[in-house]
């Protein structure tokens, strides 16, 4: 009886690691396809910015053949996102920029009655 309960036990272990050695398996070949997806992006990345640093070649020459400062019209482009995005900001709290139209009222009352003056 030992023997058939060790012969059980030995084929248990078996099984197991016959289990293991499929999803090791098929571990190596995810992760193998993974590092080629990696590859491929990577090359794509690096032909799409090769691509890219050309076309800003031909804009950095069109807006010089212009006469566009393209250098200040970044910085002007920058600051409109910044302001636009601390509006964002204000108006989501509820408090400064979201809040009552009281104060522009104010102002536009003050503006009339100077007007009318």
């Amino acid at each position: 009886m030992g023997l058939g309960s060790t012969a059980k036990k030995i084929q248990s272990v078996a099984d197991r690691a016959e289990q293991l050695y499929k999803q090791l398996a098929d571990v190596r070949e995810r992760v193998m396809k993974l590092e080629e997806t990696t590859t491929e992006t990577g090359d794509r990345v690096e032909r799409m910015e090769t691509e890219l640093e050309k076309q800003r070649a031909v804009l950095d020459a069109i807006a010089a053949d212009r006469g566009i400062d393209v250098d200040q019209l970044l910085a002007d482009a920058a600051i409109e996102d910044a302001e636009a995005d601390a509006a964002d900001g204000e108006s989501g709290d509820g408090t400064a920029g979201g809040g009552s139209d009281e104060p522009a009222d104010d102002a536009a009352d003050s503006a009339s009655a100077e007007d009318n003056q």
